[in-house]
This record gives structure tokens, C-alpha cells and sequence, in this order.
């Protein structure tokens, strides 16, 4: 009967003595009888199967009996009613006085359909996550498990595809670091696998064009002086202080190969000095090797080596004369060096997110939607500028001038104009 009832009848019965179970039910059959017709009587009703078992719970405390009551029914809603007002007619259970009040009348239907919606809010906030992905995941997922396959091996050592024909290699410390180039679509990186640098890796730094990109640690630093000692280092590429090559974003490994430097400049320096290349200084050569087959997949990949070579053709200054600044140090010298007073967030591809007076830096920090990945200000860098550049994940912030800190966020690149520029240029 539940299956097909439409309405439960819920009542709650009080009786002056004890009495059990079997005596409400004698009480509703017997007290109802004749007293709606036989259409409405309950024992043609139940033989018909339009009312279901009366279930009855009581209690007994102190001489008192209290309870419920609850019926059933495949009836409509004015018979259901009629039934429910005949139950309070009941005033005696066995022996004892009684009374029965209807609680409520519930309509099962609309309990289910609670049920199903309730049900159809979870199914609709889990069941479907895996399957409402785009198509760009999932080309995404599928060039990545792709890049990964490719991992070789180099004379025994952890490397890409590319590392045994690239006029240009990356040397990194670990499998793991080659992994993370290859997600990136960087295919010419090779790990030396600890701090002994192998003859291997010595031997092929000498005809190759060699970047060492290690992690941003006194361990990195080792191992770079000691490929310097028994290999040949054109440019350096630094990992932020503290982080590791395989903990890297996509945008934080091509921002530290877009900003490499040439090794006979940062050689004695600190690693995490704020040194980098000027791109005027460099020979050109495509550090981050992707293979041709991803050159429309991998725009930012392309942009690291394009950058270099375009940049060195004629040792001009070939973004001075772009109308669209393409670079971070594009955005410095039309931000602080044409003394605009004014702050621009970058994103990924240093394209603009956002522009406005200097003085509203910090309002338009915390109201970007997106984490800006680099912050170009015309303005003396304060505390509060950088703690919340800092809370919002922004890595770089370039400013004119510097204020005084009571704590440097180790997250965030700080440089000035005359870092990031060549006085010159500044």
C-alpha cells in the first residue's frame, strides 16, 4: 500500500488509562463503522486496497497512554479529509476516555518530489564533474600524457625527445624538473641526477648552447658553480628563492627562460640577486626547444626563443618599436620610464589586465577578478602594495623606486626600473 498511497493520515492519540496497541485499532474499526457509508467504511476500504494498515505506536506512563496514529490512503483529498474528521470522532479505547486530533494530512507525492529534487541538486553538483569538461581539457590532458611519454634518456640521464639534436639544451637536477619542461611543451632539457655533475653532461655542454635552470636553493647554487667548473654555462634561468623547478606554473617557468642571464654576468653574484639578461646581450639561439610539431599549440613557448632572436638582429631594440609591448621590460619603459604615474597588471603573456593611477594600486589589486601574474608601478613600492601583491600571488612586481620594508614576501620578485633596465633605457 505504501507504494501506491497518495496521503498519510497523521493523528495523535491520548487516552485516560493504559491501553495497547490492539485497542486503538479495535477503537477506529469499531467506533467508524457505519458512521461514513459503506463506501467510505475502512474494512471495505482496506479489502479494496484504497486504505493501508493502521499503524499505531503507544506509550504508557503514570496511568496515561500517548500516541500516533498513521493510515495510508490511495483516496483523494476530500475523502482523506472525511476519513481524517471521522477518527476524531473516536472518544474511548477500550475502557478507557480518549481523544484523537489530526496532526496533519501529508501528501506522499509531494514528499517525493522533495526526495527527487533534493537528490537531483547532489547528483547534478557530483555526478557530472568528470564528464562536464571541454573540449580544451581535454586536449590539454592528452598532449600532456603525450609530452610525458616522451621522456628518453641521455647517456643513462633523465632527458626530452630533443636533447641529442638541439643546437640549445636546458640542464636541470632532476627527472621530475624534465617532467615539469616536457608538461610546458619544453622538449630539450636533461638532468644531471644529484649533485656530481656527470662527464656526460660536461662533455655536451661544450658544442651545445647550455642554460642551467636549477632550483632556488643553496643546493641549486652547488650544482650550478659546479657545472660551471667542469662544463660550459651560457645563461643562468632562475627559479624563485626557496622553490623548486618541479613545483614551477606554466607562466612561472617561461618567466624565469624568458629572463635568463648570461652566466659571465650573475657568476659571482647571489642567484636570487635580481641580475638578468638584457635581451639586447644575448646571441639569439632557441633556448626552450618544443619541436615543430607544437609550434601552434605553444605560443608562450615560442615567444622565449622568438623573443631572443628577434631581439638580436642588428642589436636594436626591436620592442621599442612594436605598438604593443610584448615583454615586461616592454610594459617598464612605457610605464615608469615614460613616467606615466601610472600601474599596470599583467597576466600570463604580459598582456594588460588592467590600468589606472598609481595611487589606486592597491584598490586594483584586490578588485582583480584574476591573479595578476606581474604588477608594473610608477610609484614608491610601500608595504602595503607588496603584502597584498603578495596575498593575491602576484609574481613580479617592478617599481620606481623602493619604500622601507619591515618584511619582503619571498613569493614576489622586487625589482626598480634601474634592475630591471639598463640605465639606458631607463
Amino acid at each position: 500500500m505504501q507504494d501506491t498511497a497518495k496521503y498519510l493520515v497523521h493523528a495523535d492519540i491520548t487516552a485516560e488509562g493504559v491501553v495497547e496497541r490492539s485497542d486503538v485499532v479495535g477503537a477506529v474499526f469499531g467506533q467508524t463503522e457505519g458512521l461514513l457509508g459503506d463506501e467510505l467504511d475502512l474494512r471495505e476500504l482496506q479489502d479494496a486496497s484504497k486504505v493501508g494498515r493502521i499503524d499505531v505506536e503507544i506509550d504508557s506512563q503514570n496511568g496515561q497512554s500517548f500516541g500516533r496514529i498513521t493510515i495510508a490512503t490511495s483516496l483523494d483529498q476530500v475523502e482523506t479529509a472525511i476519513l481524517g474528521a471521522a477518527l476524531e470522532t473516536i472518544d474511548r479505547v477500550g475502557p478507557c476516555r480518549s481523544t484523537i486530533e489530526v496532526r496533519k494530512i501529508e501528501d506522499v507525492r509531494a514528499a517525493k518530489r522533495r526526495e527527487v529534487v533534493e537528490r537531483a541538486k547532489s547528483l547534478l553538483g557530483s555526478a557530472f564533474d568528470e564528464s562536464m569538461r571541454s573540449s580544451r581539457d581535454l586536449v590539454e590532458e592528452v598532449r600532456e600524457s603525450v609530452r610525458i611519454e616522451d621522456i628518453t634518456e641521455y647517456e643513462g640521464l633523465p632527458a626530452g625527445p630533443r636533447v641529442a639534436d638541439s643546437d640549445a639544451i636546458i640542464v636541470v637536477e632532476g627527472r621530475a624538473d624534465v617532467l615539469t619542461l616536457l608538461q610546458y611543451g619544453i622538449k630539450n632539457a636533461v638532468a644531471v641526477e644529484g649533485t656530481d655533475v656527470p662527464d656526460a653532461i660536461a662533455k655536451l655542454t661544450e658544442s651545445r648552447t647550455v642554460t642551467a635552470f636549477f632550483d632556488g636553493d643553496r643546493g641549486g647554487e652547488l650544482i650550478r658553480k659546479e657545472l660551471a667548473q667542469v662544463g660550459d654555462i651560457d645563461y643562468v634561468a632562475f627559479a624563485p628563492e626557496g622553490r623548486s623547478v618541479e613545483d614551477l606554473a606554466r607562466h612561472e617557468v617561461m618567466t624565469a627562460l624568458r629572463e635568463k642571464a648570461p652566466y659571465d654576468r650573475v657568476a659571482h653574484s647571489d642567484p636570487n640577486s635580481g641580475l638578468e639578461a638584457d635581451p639586447e646581450t644575448e646571441d639569439g639561439s632557441a633556448e626552450t626547444d618544443t619541436g615543430s610539431d607544437e609550434a601552434e599549440s605553444e605560443p608562450t613557448v615560442e615567444a622565449v626563443s622568438d623573443e631572443a632572436e628577434s631581439e638580436n638582429r642588428g642589436g636594436e631594440h626591436s620592442t621599442e618599436t612594436s605598438s604593443h609591448p610584448e615583454t615586461l621590460r616592454d610594459h617598464t619603459r612605457e610605464i615608469i620610464g615614460e613616467q606615466t604615474g601610472h600601474v599596470r597588471l599583467l597576466d600570463d603573456d604580459f598582456g594588460v589586465m588592467s590600468e589606472g593611477d598609481a595611487g589606486d594600486a592597491f584598490d586594483l589589486l584586490v578588485e582583480e577578478q584574476s591573479v595578476p601574474t606581474a604588477v608594473v608601478f610608477d610609484g614608491e613600492l610601500t608595504q602595503k602594495i607588496l603584502d597584498v601583491a603578495a596575498q593575491r600571488g602576484v609574481d613580479h612586481v617592478v617599481a620606481a623606486s623602493m619604500g622601507e620594508f619591515v618584511k619582503r614576501p619571498t613569493s614576489v620578485r622586487i625589482r626598480t626600473v634601474d634592475q630591471l633596465l639598463a640605465p639606458s633605457e631607463a
